[in-house]
This record gives C-alpha cells, structure tokens and sequence, in this order.
C-alpha cells in the first residue's frame, strides 16, 4: 500500500478525501493542527473504513514541523495538500494571517520534497482564481484574474509557486481547481462543520431549515440570471474527494502528461441560490424561510465549470446530484445538532 501524506485531513474535503483513499487501498498519514477542524472526525473516518489513519498534529507554516514530521515518516510516496485558511472574510480583516499560513505551509512542504526526493503532489486550488468572468463555463484556459481576497489570492500565488517549482525540479503535480462542495458522507459520520455562523449557502440553509436561523438571506435578487439570484457550480464532496483518488493513481501510474496538470473539478452544470432552495425542498420536504437581500460586495455573478478535460483526461466526472447532495447536507446537520 502506498503511503499518502494528506494535510488538512480532518478537515471537510480532507476527511472525505482520507475515506476514499483508504477505502482505494492507500495508507494515510494525516497532518493537521487542528484549528480549523475537529479531533472527532478520525472516530467518523474510522467508523466508515474500518481504519484508522496515522495523525500527527503540527503545524506545517513551521519548517522544523514539517521536516520532523517528514522524517518519522519517510515512507510517503506524495502528498494531498488541503491545509490552509479558507474564509474570505477572514482573510479581508487579517491578510498577513492568511498569507503567512497559507503560503509558509506550502513552500515549506515543498523544500522537503526537494530535500527528500519526493516527486507527487496534488493541490487543493480553487474556481476563485478565475474571478468574475462573463465567459461561462470556465474552462482550464480561462483566464486567471485579480483576486478579490487575500484568500483567493492564497490560491493564485501557490499555483504559481507550484508552476515555478515544476520547471526546475522533477515534481509531478496536479492542481484541481473546486467550484463549490456541499453535502456529507453518506454514513452520516463525516460532514461540513463551519465555525460560528456559516458563510457558505448549504450550512446556513440546512441551519435555516432547522430552525437554528430565523431566515436565509439570499445576497442578490437583480443578476443578469435566469431568476435573478447568483448562479454557482453545486458538487457533492464524495465526488469531489474521488477526483483526489483518481489524480494521484494519474501521478503514481506516471500517466501525466505535464509535470504540472491543471484540471476544473465541478458538475458542468450551475444551479441559482433560488434552485438550490427549491431543490432542497424537493429533497427534505422541508420548507425553507429566505428574504432576498441586496448584492454583498465581491459576490461572483456566475460561475460553473467545463470538465470536459477532467472526464477524458483524468477519466473521473461527478455522479451525484444536487439533491443527493442537499439531501446527505441535512442528514448530516440534523445528527449534528442531535449531538451538540
């Protein structure tokens, strides 16, 4: 079994990630430090799989972190690189947090797979380095535009540095670029946890369904769209976290074209806010309050993927509906609040 070094494990994708690559036949080695997630999601790994990964819980903004890491462990093959800060808001009020965090741990796991002579990596990129385009769908030529946040530009900065360090040093990489994740595991063991109030659609919906909300606020009712409300790419999170498995057997099989591959990871279909909550009814049954708000600054129009290059070239495409999604999302926040 191969050993894959997976940070940000615990996180939300990290940890439906960990599930598929366990349930593919790899061994995993979590990093994580544990501030933005939750000791309690190795008990839902494991409940699902059976295994239970290694952790280690560092930080990896520290270099000495990552090589002590590195060394108890020298058997990783490659790495799935999640960790990172990932509220826009966030990153507006405290930019050199994000910068220092999300760039340090990237380059420092970079310098130790130089020094150790490790060659796979795989990073957790992001539809936000395509801005705001009037082109739809996005493909991988899209043009990447300045970033609206210091956390989308976290992404656009680590897509370079990964470019730069591929051109000089025999690293075989893939970026994947997500458009938006929602839903949970099927199993009802592993979900999406946002900290405080949610600043994501899905949480704050299924909070709202709950009644933990008194309404959705729906930011935008005037878009050039078909009902007004702003239009994204809807992916459940088990598909996504399989597009991870289907990149790395792409690397290890040495089936790469480009010592650095680039590929959009989305449905190729986007969804309105409105849609989304009318869906979600349909799913639940569950009849959600909403209020249509103004535009909130910095908000996309449009945005949905072409994966047409992820489906003939990585051979993976998303299978799950946005229903299934948003149906698993509520299952998995009413156990939540069942548990809390």
């Amino acid at each position: 079994m191969a050993k894959v070094l997976v940070t940000g494990g615990l996180g939300y994708i990290g940890s439906h990630t960990v599930v598929e690559l366990l349930q593919s036949g790899y061994e995993v080695l979590i990093v994580d430090n544990l501030v933005n997630s939750d000791i309690r999601v190795l008990e839902g790994i494991q409940q699902i799989t059976g295994l239970k990964p290694a952790l280690e819980v560092e930080d990896l903004a520290h270099p000495e972190a990552v090589r002590q890491v590195m060394d108890r462990h020298p058997d990783i093959v490659g790495a799935i690189h999640f960790a990172a800060f990932k509220a826009v808001g966030e990153s507006v009020a405290d930019p050199l947090m994000y910068y220092r965090n999300n760039l340090y741990s990237m380059v420092n796991l970079l310098e130790l797979f130089q020094q150790k002579g490790l060659q796979h990596f795989i990073f957790s990129s992001s539809c936000t380095v395509y801005g705001d385009s009037s082109a739809q769908p996005l493909t991988e030529d899209s043009p990447r535009k300045p970033a609206a946040s210091p956390y989308g530009n976290t992404k656009i900065i680590c897509e370079d540095i990964l470019r730069d360090v591929c051109a000089i040093y025999p690293l075989q990489a893939i970026s994947l670029r997500y458009f938006n994740p929602i839903g949970a595991h099927s199993s009802g063991h592993i979900g999406e946890v946002p900290n405080g109030v949610p600043q994501n659609l899905i949480p704050y919906l299924t909070q709202t369904a709950l009644g933990q909300r008194e309404y959705l606020r729906v930011w935008g009712s005037d878009y050039p769209t078909e009902d007004g409300t702003a239009v994204r790419d809807y992916i459940h999170v088990v598909d996504l976290a399989k597009a991870h498995v289907a990149a790395l057997a792409r690397l290890l099989q040495k089936a790469n074209s480009e010592t650095l591959e680039t590929f959009n990871i989305g449905t190729g279909k986007g969804s309105s806010v409105l849609q989304v909550i009318h869906a979600f009814e349909r799913a639940t049954g569950v009849k959600v309050p909403y209020r249509l708000e103004a535009r909130r600054p910095g908000d996309v129009v449009v945005a949905y993927a072409d994966t047409t290059k992820a489906k003939q070239v990585l051979g993976w495409e998303a299978t799950l509906s946005l229903e299934e999604a948003l149906a698993s999302a509520f299952a998995w926040e009413k156990k939540s609040l069942r548990s809390s």
